[in-house]
């Protein structure tokens, strides 16, 4: 591990930190290729790198998720009636989705990703040009809404996000408003995090050439310097989020994931 790399990492974390501000949603999903491509210009070894990036994404966003969870909270956004319910759920659903991530290819794991996050963006791109109108359900029943939060979790562990991407319309479709979905599901990428660190550690503990510094598959170089630049600078992309125009900034996020899906479908396609 030399310099460079680390200022690289923390350039990384600047980037993805600024985005999630900027727009709301977090930077699992754009730090998962990046470090993907990083530790392949790293020589890390390959069948590990793809589980690397995304146990390692994802354990940053216990240190994103921790203050946006007090900003929310200050302002009575977040519906504690809902969030340790789901939180249960995911902790035990990012788990167990760790286990099975660790028991893939990285090949299936980056494929996974290339479909899910490009399927994601464009219904980003396709919501950005039309006002969604969706009718409101009631909430479901706790043991249904812990078996939600173990869904997301379960699919969050698979692509290092904080799972915002079906938090939030889940909770709004179920009758919460945006400002309060929006703030649950900051709540909820706290133990989505916590639950997937266990598990990728756990995952990770026997695997064979892990680089040195990883804690299981996670990398605690990586981890360090992306979650500290990207906390520093998730405020800057909030204060400018409110002096530019939103859908738009949306589209180009929307292209950018496609980019970045394209990318990790030609990694796992070329991955034995």
């Amino acid at each position: 591990m030399t310099w460079p790399f680390v200022l690289e990492l923390m350039l990384l974390g600047s980037f993805s930190g600024f985005l999630a501000g900027l727009l709301g949603i977090g930077g699992g999903m754009l730090l998962v290729p990046f470090l993907t491509f990083m530790f392949t210009q790293e020589h890390f070894a390959e069948p590990l790198i793809v589980h690397m990036a995304i146990a390692t994404a994802l354990t940053t966003i216990l240190f994103t998720s921790a203050s946006s969870i007090r900003a929310h909270h200050r302002r009575g956004a977040v519906r504690w009636d809902v969030a340790p319910v789901m939180g249960i759920g995911a902790v035990l659903g990012t788990f167990g989705g760790a286990q099975l991530a660790g028991a893939l290819k990285s090949k299936w794991l980056a494929l996974f990703f290339a479909l899910f996050v490009g399927f994601s963006a464009l219904r980003m791109l396709l919501a950005s040009r039309r006002a969604d109108v969706e009718r409101a359900e009631a909430l479901p029943r706790r043991p249904l809404l812990g078996l939600a939060g173990a869904c997301i979790g379960f699919i969050s562990s698979l692509i290092g996000a904080g799972g915002g991407f079906l938090t939030v319309p889940f909770l709004h479709w179920r009758g919460l408003a945006m400002r309060n979905a929006v703030a649950t599901s900051a709540a909820m990428g706290f133990p989505i995090a916590a639950g997937g660190l266990f598990g990728y550690v756990v995952a990770g503990m026997h695997a064979d050439g892990l680089p040195h510094y990883a804690l299981g598959y996670v990398y605690l170089p990586a981890l360090v310097a992306c979650a500290t630049t990207s906390v520093l600078l998730a405020p800057v992309g909030a204060g400018v989020a409110h002096r530019v125009h939103g859908q738009a900034l949306k589209r180009v996020f929307a292209l950018l994931l496609l980019g970045l899906a394209g990318y990790m479908a030609y990694k796992g396609l070329r991955s034995a």
